[in-house]
């Protein structure tokens, strides 16, 4: 009997990594995980992996989480409450249990080693693991069909990157077949691919195991007292010196732009200021309204967005810039910006290149320029942020290219 994709995908157990602390995105992570972060306006940064999911066709879906996980629970149950377990789709947050040791997880691979019990209880004979941190548009489906007609242990995804930008990243040497034949991370002079002399794969940290093999391997390191933490570190190269079948996966890109792939990791503030600015250019490299391929979020009851003129100077404008719902511009000028739900903008007001987030209130006359303001803010009547750093740094996080970053619940 042939395998269908359709056999594939109820076959196969999703578990995505979402515990990570995110300690070079403070302050944004002051009160949740990185994943949990606000991404795009409306979005968080793991709706992306999980619409990836989604629109792969994957229903069995676990999220580890660790860290100042209340915020991305709670977003998993207003946001992806969707799946029905009658017919054997889920989502559920696991977190640490101590359910084989008295420690949280300690790596990528020590929080599946703590929970290899699920893979039996699923009854899988694959899993798919995703960090939960990533932007990008994949099918996964692909993935495994690749995975299971070349026979392998281990499927790790690569994207081919630039050789002198490579030494930042976890690389992958394969042979002409995409067989590893080693994982570096962060090389000096990063092996190259075969038939592309200038280009290196980078790892980007979504695997596909056969359920077998993981539970071997994982038991078998930890019976040998070797650490088996992370994959990347101690995982992947023990499997590769132990002669387990290991192939690299060229990435596919969903989301159908011109240039190259597209996979961000946005692990800094400048990089997610980066990465956000994206989204207001004439032609974002990330595309948003793909309607081949939904991006999935919660969607909030607030009425449309607005803005409002007065008479004389105060008039309502927006240019170049996000808008969610709730939120009002009323006699001010925002530019350049993504505004989150429920902000109220009042007269007098300008904003230029900034990101805030929701429930957000700017008051009259204030100047908010290169700045990222945490939900609940009330910006108090006149305030300048971003226009005076030296100033700015005496109460808030200033990042290395300027960005000003006000945290959650901030009282000015």
């Amino acid at each position: 009997m042939p395998v269908t994709g359709a056999s594939i995908l109820r076959d196969t157990l999703t578990m995505i990594l979402a515990g990570g602390q995110g300690e070079r995105l403070s302050p944004l992570t002051l009160d949740r995980t990185k994943p949990s972060v606000p991404f795009a306006g409306k979005y968080r940064i793991i709706d992306f992996a999980l619409s990836n999911c989604l629109n792969s066709g994957l229903r069995k879906i676990f999220v580890l989480t660790q860290y100042k996980s209340d915020s991305l629970s709670r977003h998993l149950y207003e946001a992806w409450n969707i799946f029905n377990p009658e017919l054997r789709e889920f989502i559920y947050s696991v977190p640490p249990q101590l359910k084989i040791s008295n420690n949280w997880y300690t790596g990528t691979a020590n929080a599946i080693f703590q929970n290899l019990n699920l893979l039996d209880d699923e009854k899988t004979d694959r899993v798919l693991i995703l960090s939960g941190d990533h932007i990008y548009k994949m099918d996964y489906l692909k993935m495994l069909h690749y995975h299971m007609d070349i026979k392998a242990d281990l499927t790790m995804s690569a994207i081919d990157v630039p050789k002198d930008q490579a030494s930042r990243f976890g690389i992958i040497e394969t042979d002409k077949d995409h067989k590893v034949l080693s994982f570096i991370e962060k090389p000096k002079n990063p092996p190259v691919i075969p038939d592309k002399p200038d280009r290196s794969f980078v790892n980007m940290g979504i695997y596909i195991f056969n359920k077998e093999a993981i539970k071997e391997v994982l038991n078998k390191m930890e019976a040998e007292k070797i650490d088996n933490d992370d994959f990347g570190k101690h995982v992947i190269p023990y499997m590769i010196k132990q002669g387990y079948s290991v192939y690299s996966y060229p990435f596919e890109d969903e989301n159908r732009n011109d240039g190259d792939p597209y996979w961000v990791d946005v692990g800094t503030i400048d990089s997610y200021y980066a990465a956000n600015m994206d989204f207001i250019s004439v032609k974002p490299v990330f595309n948003l309204y793909d309607q081949s391929w939904p991006l999935r979020t919660r969607q909030l009851q607030y009425p449309p967005a607005k803005t409002l003129s007065h008479e004389g100077e105060r008039v309502g404008r927006v240019f170049n810039s996000l808008v969610t719902d709730g939120t009002i511009v009323s006699g001010g000028l925002v530019e350049r910006s993504i505004i989150g739900f429920n902000v109220r903008v009042n007269s007098y007001t300008y904003i230029t290149d900034s990101i805030i987030f929701d429930n957000v209130t700017i008051g009259r006359h204030s100047r908010i320029r290169r700045a990222i303001i945490d939900k609940n803010v009330v910006v108090p009547e006149g305030t300048e942020i971003g226009f005076d750093i030296d100033e700015d740094k005496k109460r808030f996080k200033v990042s290395e290219t300027g960005i000003v970053v006000i945290p959650k619940n901030y009282k000015f």
